[in-house]
């Protein structure tokens, strides 16, 4: 799938090439060695801002120019070995610092087209609190999954969050918005906002049939409720709107809206929330979920490459529970690459798995 993946400039990475990967892909190191770095820059290979959310300058080398680059090269299912991988690109250019660049085989083109060729899902140890944080965090999360499954939503998010901005600007206006470019704006809202809260009505449905259906797993089994913001359907959203308009006002703010959906999440069998849960059952529910969401791929026959980076996910896992994940992960189709300090916790799929040693923003085939 990915393969010579070039960093430049990427954090401590000054020029990193990792090439001859697997299935499994493992990248191992002391903290800080720059591990997370790696797949941070394969995650900007989709769009948004990767794992780490992180605004562009603060990706640079601190002794760079300002600029960084990633670049791999993919192949998709079916391309015979003669073909040539398709080239994906992206970057922040030194004398533009605030503006990403996108190319797909040289040609300039925009993060958002980036989910129509990969898709890329992720599991970090900062998204061990995801029950507990906020419910913005918990929407992002399943917007990466609904994306995973139908490329166009990014677009639609991204229409839906360029019309709040601008209803949300003119709310808190000291001058009285025009009514009629209200009309205009929340019509944008509706529309985009049905497409976007449909679709995440529509996966949570598909993943709660999925997780009943998973065979017998050590892990947590979590039960999910998609809570909409507001009306769903765009006719009623639009109405919503306008007739909330002198609340909002003087919140100064849009209250109703897929911007204010939550995902709900209980522990199945024992009906507790997730953010009561212990840290492990915590871990085992989102690793539950992933597992899922990659069955519903699976079945769909979802036909671009896809990628899961588990950064230290195996780490707080006893050994009856790593046996299971990495059992699963190999019966998928998905590329898979997983950062450890030590690689005892691999043994079990070492033998099959490219391995690299991390050390100082550097990367040695082992």
């Amino acid at each position: 799938m990915l393969d010579r993946i070039l960093l430049s400039r990427f954090r401590n990475h000054h020029e990193t090439a990792v090439k001859g990967t697997a299935q499994f892909n493992l990248l191992v190191g002391e903290n800080g060695a720059g591990k997370t770095n790696v797949l941070e820059a394969i995650s900007l290979l989709a769009p948004g801002r990767g794992l780490r959310r992180a605004q562009l300058v603060d990706v640079p080398a601190q002794d760079g120019d300002g600029g960084f680059a990633v670049n791999a090269a993919l192949r998709m299912p079916g391309q015979g070995e003669g073909s040539e991988p398709v080239r994906l690109g992206t970057g922040v250019a030194a004398e533009r610092p605030g503006r990403r660049l996108v190319q797909v085989n040289g040609a300039q083109a925009s993060a958002l087209s980036l989910a129509e060729w990969l898709s890329i899902g992720w599991l970090t140890p900062a998204m061990d609190r995801l029950f507990v944080e906020s419910a913005g965090a918990r929407r992002r999360f399943l917007d990466r999954l609904v994306l995973a499954i139908e490329p166009a939503h990014a677009g639609h998010a991204a229409r839906l969050e360029t019309a709040l901005r601008e209803r949300n600007r003119l709310l808190s206006d000291e001058r009285s918005p025009d009514p009629h470019w209200l009309d205009a704006i929340e019509v944008q809202i509706a529309e985009a906002g049905a497409l976007v809260a449909t679709a995440r009505a529509r996966l949570v449905t598909r993943l709660e049939a999925a997780l009943a259906r998973l065979p017998d797993t050590p892990f947590a089994r979590p039960s999910l409720t998609y809570q909409p913001g507001g009306p769903v359907e765009a006719g009623a959203l639009a109405i919503a709107l306008r007739d909330g308009r002198p609340r909002e006002r003087a919140a100064q703010r849009t209250l109703t809206g897929p911007h204010r959906d939550e995902l709900a999440v209980t522990m199945a069998g024992k009906g507790q929330a997730a953010a009561e849960c212990s840290t492990g059952e915590q871990k085992a529910m989102l690793i539950a979920i992933t597992l899922a969401h990659s069955q519903l791929l699976e079945a769909d026959g979802e036909n671009r490459p896809r990628l899961l980076l588990l950064d230290e996910v195996a780490a707080h896992l006893d050994p009856l529970r790593r046996e299971a994940l990495f059992d699963r992960l190999r019966a998928g189709s998905a590329q898979v690459w997983l950062t450890g300090t030590e690689i005892a916790p691999f043994e079990a799929i070492a033998a099959e798995a490219a391995v690299w040693e991390v050390s100082a923003g550097t990367v040695r085939r082992v």
